[in-house]
């Protein structure tokens, strides 16, 4: 009689510099807990040391778009099917005490009970290139923000005579006209105000030319990943960027478009209580996706004359434009999950 190999399921509790991995059996018992580098030999370690006790069936892996990032790719590379674990059990925390190795031991224990179920980005596709490329994006656009508005700070706390010749331009005139001051050598206000001035404008012109180099990458990247979802109305670049991203390398794994929604923050949440029916905001998700279908809705409402008229048959049910506009990013939700999700995987 051939014996059939144990089935096995793994769990992580990640870090920067090393990963403890739990091993249960099919039934959840503990077969082992081990501690491996966190970088490829290590990874390579912990999967041969998982499939040392069996075939492994499930891996939980808490942080996979952070410290558990790497450990991820390459599982999901091996064929592994692969959970998120948000966080360990509060209730068996206080029970049980904090370590590492009981962190792996409940991120396993999570995995094989099914309270971890949803599959982890696979993060090594052309989505994942998408999502770096919005970071370096996202925090040029916050500093210029930041240098445009010091620089008009100093510009009213400016000598009279840079306050007239700086006063009411444009802030393409404005960062030009900045960049060029000449202050001389002499350290007194007006000199070291051109100074700081002409520093904060090149500051400006070097992140312009930091994000259009970005954009020339990210723009066609995004049309190519999803060239039906940016001929949608009020769906640029950067709102179809931050829809890709929330959906993933793998959108497949997304069961259908109320997952989609609920990733996104806009499903309304059950809050009924006894003969009280009612429900609540969402203010959990993806916040950057829910902000990216909140400008696509005010897009429309300024031009769609469907969703205009949408909006203004329900401000007269009764309902604020405010609530009439979640409705809407619900509805918009559904619309781009069918975009993002081939129709046979959905």
């Amino acid at each position: 009689m051939t014996t059939m190999p144990d089935q096995i399921t793994g769990g992580v509790d990640t870090h920067l510099d090393v990963h403890v991995a739990a091993a249960l059996n099919a039934i959840g018992g503990l077969l082992g807990v081990e501690s491996f580098p966190a970088d490829g030999p290590g990874y390579r370690r912990l999967l041969t040391w998982l499939e040392s006790f069996g075939t492994v069936v499930l891996v939980g892996v808490e942080g996979t778009g952070s410290y558990g990032a790497g450990l991820t790719r390459h599982l999901h590379d091996k064929g592994m099917r692969v959970v998120e674990v948000d966080r360990p059990n509060r209730q068996e925390r206080r029970r049980a005490g904090k370590s590492d190795p009981l962190d792996a031991v409940e991120a396993a224990r999570a995995a094989l009970s099914g309270r971890a179920k949803s599959l982890a980005k696979t993060r090594n596709g052309s989505v994942e290139a998408i999502r770096v490329l919005r970071v370096a994006r996202s925090s040029a656009r916050k500093d210029r923000v930041r240098a445009l508005n010091q620089l008009r700070s100093l510009i009213s706390t400016a000598p009279e005579e840079l306050r007239a010749e700086l006063r009411g331009l444009s802030i393409f005139r404005l960062v030009n006209k900045a960049a060029g001051l000449r202050p001389n050598d002499r350290t007194d206000v007006v000199n070291a105000t051109k100074l700081a001035l002409r520093s904060l404008a090149r500051r400006v012109r070097s992140i312009d030319a930091e994000m259009a180099e970005i954009d020339a990458v990210l723009a066609p990247l995004v049309a190519a990943t999803a060239p039906d979802l940016i001929t949608l109305s009020g769906v640029g670049t950067d709102t179809a960027g931050a829809l890709i991203v929330a959906a993933g390398d793998n959108p497949e794994r997304l069961r259908n478009e109320a997952t989609f929604a609920h990733l996104c923050g806009v499903s309304p949440l059950d809050a009924s209580s006894g003969k009280q029916l009612r429900h609540r905001l969402n203010r959990g998700g993806d916040r950057q996706a829910n902000a990216a279908l909140w400008r696509i809705v005010f897009t429309r409402m300024a031009s769609d004359p469907r969703t205009q008229r949408y909006v203004e048959r329900r401000c007269k049910e009764g309902l604020t434009k405010s609530e009439a506009m979640r409705c809407l990013k619900r509805y918009v939700a559904r619309e781009v999950f069918y975009y993002l999700v081939p129709l046979e995987a959905a």
